[in-house]
């Protein structure tokens, strides 16, 4: 006899910035990419930063502010 897995169900998700908040988040993080050097391939580091200055949080760990070169 086989044993049931017990489900869980699904994970809970962080909740989405409202779109009154989105609205100030994108261009801060535009902003950050633009002191990146308009660097690509970091798009969700801006965007947790100016997600997190917004709405005044902790900074993201994952994010390291780079001086570009």
């Amino acid at each position: 006899m086989a044993a049931k897995s017990k489900s869980r169900g699904p994970l809970p998700r962080k909740p989405k910035p409202s779109n009154d908040a989105e609205e100030k988040i994108r261009p801060r993080a535009y902003e950050l990419y633009e002191e990146r050097g308009r660097i690509d391939g970091h798009a969700s580091d801006d965007w947790l930063q100016a997600e997190a200055e917004i709405l005044g949080k902790r900074r993201h760990p994952s994010v390291r502010r780079r001086k570009p070169k």
